[in-house]
C-alpha cells in the first residue's frame, strides 16, 4: 500500500490524468449500467450486484480513482518516503479529481444523448430515474438542514471505508479471479446501501442536470459533491489506510521478539 502511494506521487501529469479520466469514465458507465438494470428489472439489489464490474475493470487496468488515492498516497507521506511531500500529495489528488470528473462527465453527456435520442425527445425511463436521483440526493439532504449534511457526510465516510477496503483487498491476491472476488464484496455493500461516492456522483448529478433534474449546480456542489469528497477522504484514510498502517506496518518489526507469543507457521 505504501509503495503504491509513493508511485502515484511520482507519476507524470499525463499518465495521472489519463488513468484518472479512464477510471471516472468506466465507473460512470458502471453506474449507468446499474441504474438501467434497476429500472428495467425493478430490483435494486440486482443493479447493486452488477455494479462492481466497473470497479473491477478500472482496477485491473491500473486506473486511479480519487477514493483510492485518498487512502494510499498519504501513507507514503506518513512513512516519510523520500521526495514525498504534502505538495506532491495535493498535486496527485488535484489531478485525479480533474481526470475523474472529466471522464464521468463525458459518460454523463453520452448517456443523456442515448436516453433522449440526441435531445430530440423526452428522457426515457432510465433518464427519468437519473433526474430523480439527483433531486433526492441534493434537495433531499437540504430539506433536513444540518442533520441532512451530517447524514450526507457519514454516508460518504462509510462509502470510502468500503471502496478502499476493496482496493486493499485486491492486493491480497495475485490472480485476476482472486482480485475480482475480493473487490466485489465491499463495492456491492456500498452501492446497495446508498452510500455517497464522489466519482459516481460526478456522473449521476451532471447527467441529472442534463436530463431536466429540478436542482441546481450549486445544490450539487454544496449539498453533495463537496461534503462527499471530504467524507470520502476521512473514510478511506481513517478507517482503512491509517488502521492498516498502524497494525500491519508500525508494529511489524516487534513481532516475534523474545517473550512474545510465537508467530503462527503456515502449513506447507
Amino acid at each position: 500500500m505504501i509503495d503504491a502511494g509513493e508511485a502515484k506521487v511520482f507519476m507524470s501529469t499525463r499518465d495521472t490524468l489519463i488513468r484518472a479520466y479512464m477510471a471516472g469514465a468506466i465507473l460512470a458507465l458502471a453506474a449507468a449500467f446499474a441504474v438501467t438494470v434497476t429500472v428495467n428489472t425493478g430490483e435494486p439489489l440486482l443493479g447493486a450486484l452488477l455494479f462492481p464490474v466497473g470497479f473491477c475493470m478500472l482496477y485491473l487496468l491500473g486506473f486511479d480513482l480519487l477514493t483510492g488515492v485518498f487512502t494510499l498516497v498519504p501513507l507514503a507521506l506518513i512513512d516519510r518516503r523520500a521526495g514525498v511531500t504534502p505538495g506532491g500529495m495535493m498535486r496527485n489528488w488535484g489531478l485525479v479529481f480533474c481526470g475523474n470528473f472529466a471522464g464521468a462527465f463525458t459518460v454523463a453527456v453520452f448517456t443523456a444523448i442515448i436516453v433522449t435520442f440526441g435531445f430530440s425527445e423526452a428522457p426515457n425511463a432510465v433518464g427519468e430515474k437519473l433526474g430523480h436521483i439527483g433531486e433526492g440526493r441534493t434537495l433531499g439532504y437540504a430539506a433536513h438542514g444540518a442533520a441532512g449534511m451530517l447524514t450526507l457526510f457519514i454516508r460518504a465516510v462509510m462509502c470510502n471505508w468500503m471502496v478502499s477496503t476493496g482496493v486493499v483487498a485486491a492486493m491480497m491476491s495475485t490472480s485476476v479471479s482472486g482480485k475480482v472476488i475480493a473487490m466485489w464484496m465491499p463495492i456491492l455493500v456500498f452501492f446497495y446501501m446508498g452510500f455517497e461516492h464522489s466519482i459516481v456522483n460526478m456522473f449521476l448529478f451532471p447527467a441529472g442536470l442534463l436530463l431536466g433534474g429540478q436542482f441546481t449546480i450549486g445544490d450539487y456542489l454544496i449539498w453533495n459533491e463537496i461534503p462527499t469528497v471530504l467524507g470520502n477522504l476521512v473514510g478511506g484514510l481513517t478507517f482503512v489506510g491509517a488502521m492498516i498502517y498502524a497494525t500491519h506496518h508500525r508494529t511489524a518489526p516487534a513481532r516475534g521478539a523474545e517473550g512474545d507469543d510465537p508467530l503462527p507457521v503456515a502449513a506447507e
